[in-house]
């Protein structure tokens, strides 16, 4: 592969669907080359694809299982060996799963850990010591408003969406000045497929509700990084919600949550 040293791209970790496949879409309308990266090379190629012919950018596809160490540090490797200088780092890969904890399976939590937490975890790691060198770049971290909360039946995910945002803000902080901006993506319920992924279709939360598009949270998303702002929080009634918890008793706020994610009647 031959590229330009002096181009920029954005590389945006589960691509191939949801918030992941809206993001590289409004980095390609804005003129910013792609990395796409997730587990399905069909579907990267795919989207790659739409993006080169609709809007004229170039796109490298790579597919890895990011749950798997090596996986990233060899997506790292291969992209500084071939001489690609990412100057946005969108860390969206990830999953929940909508079980009790102590039913729940130990392989699937594991791999949810793994992806939510170390491979995020170890790209901005990598990706920041590169644009503070540089004197530029951005990283987004993909959290949810589940980061505000404990969170009964999905409580490995609700956690590891927690250390997302307090990791991110705290590196919002480290690199003021520096360059480097950090942005902690918070949305709600969002009509993703992650929903169905989960198996959270029939809890109170999600069933019957009329969700934000994944398209409408990548715009807000995109804007927010792009301002470098370190906790964006989409949709008015999130941004409340997630709030308003510092104030309640937290007894409280884990009943409300556990009744908000049992199946509806």
């Amino acid at each position: 592969m031959t590229t330009d040293k002096n181009e920029s791209y954005a590389l945006v970790t589960g691509a191939s669907g949801g918030i992941g496949l809206e993001l590289a879409k409004e980095f390609a309308k804005n003129g910013i080359n792609l990395v796409l990266v997730a587990r399905s090379e069909s579907k990267l190629q795919t989207l790659a694809d739409f993006l080169e012919l609709e809007y004229k950018v170039k796109t490298i596809v790579i597919a890895k299982d990011l749950s798997l160490l090596q996986e990233v540090e060899a997506l790292y490797h291969q992209l500084e060996y071939e001489k690609i200088r990412v100057d946005y780092l969108v860390n969206n890969a990830g999953f929940g799963d909508y079980a009790l904890f102590h039913e729940a399976e130990w392989n699937k939590l594991h791999e949810m850990i793994n992806l939510n937490i170390t491979a995020l975890t170890r790209l901005s790691h990598l990706y920041a010591k590169d644009m503070v060198n540089r004197g530029f770049g951005k990283i987004m971290n993909v959290a949810s408003t589940a980061a505000f909360l404990p969170g009964p039946l999905m409580a490995v995910y609700f956690a590891t969406k927690s250390y997302v945002l307090f990791l991110s803000e705290a590196m919002a902080s480290e690199l003021e000045g520096k360059g480097v901006t950090v942005t902690a993506l918070c949305p709600g319920a969002t009509e993703s497929g992650f929903q169905s992924a989960a198996a959270l279709e029939e809890s109170r939360m999600v069933k019957g509700k009329k969700l934000p598009t994944s398209a409408e949270v990548a715009a807000y998303g995109y804007k927010s990084m792009m301002k470098g702002k370190a906790v964006a929080i989409h949709g008015v009634m999130n941004y409340l919600m997630a709030n308003s918890v510092r104030f309640s008793p937290r007894s409280m706020v884990v009943k409300l949550v556990k009744k908000l994610q049992e199946k509806a009647k």
